[in-house]
């Protein structure tokens, strides 16, 4: 191989890998303000089959592991059914394009029918890929006590509860 076409390949990947988290954070911002007005679906393609979703531990309906497509689907559901509102921040990534790990900053809030702000979080989400699929997705909160106390202020206001699949 020539030295000139080395040259243009090596080029032409670091100009793919400075271009992808940029591409990404657009995909997940879409896929954000779809989840803000009801639709997860657009979410929800972005998980493989088998994809794990680890949510902060806790008494409070997301608690716990979500395993497969169709348990995210109930977890997405229930958060959308709470009237979280979610906004990413911020997106780092790791790895070749076929094994990346992403961390994406995520605040979130859900205010009460009267208006009143009655949930606000950060959280950090660390999503590994495999093929482009999310395989495996921790959910860090800053503060998980939060969540628990929304998840009282939903059960006040009468809004669907437990564990989302029931």
């Amino acid at each position: 191989m020539s030295r000139k076409r080395f040259a243009a390949g090596a080029a032409a990947a670091v100009a793919a890998r400075a271009v992808l988290p940029r591409l990404l954070l657009v995909k997940f911002r879409r896929d954000v303000a779809a989840l803000n007005a009801g639709d997860h679906s657009r979410l929800l393609a972005a998980y493989a089959p088998g994809a794990t979703l680890h949510f902060a531990p806790g008494t409070h309906r997301w608690a716990g592991d979500w395993v497969g497509r169709d348990e995210i689907d109930r977890f997405l559901r229930a958060f959308t059914a709470a009237g979280i509102q979610g906004e990413i921040k911020g997106l780092a990534l790791s790895g070749p394009p076929w094994a990346m790990t992403l961390m994406v900053r995520f605040d979130d809030h859900a205010d009460a029918p009267d208006g009143r702000r009655i949930y606000e979080n950060r959280t950090v989400l660390v999503l590994r890929t495999r093929w482009g699929r999310i395989v495996d997705h921790d959910d860090f909160y800053a503060d998980t006590a939060r969540i628990e106390a929304f998840d009282r202020e939903l059960t006040a206001l009468e809004r669907p509860a437990g564990r989302a699949a029931d």
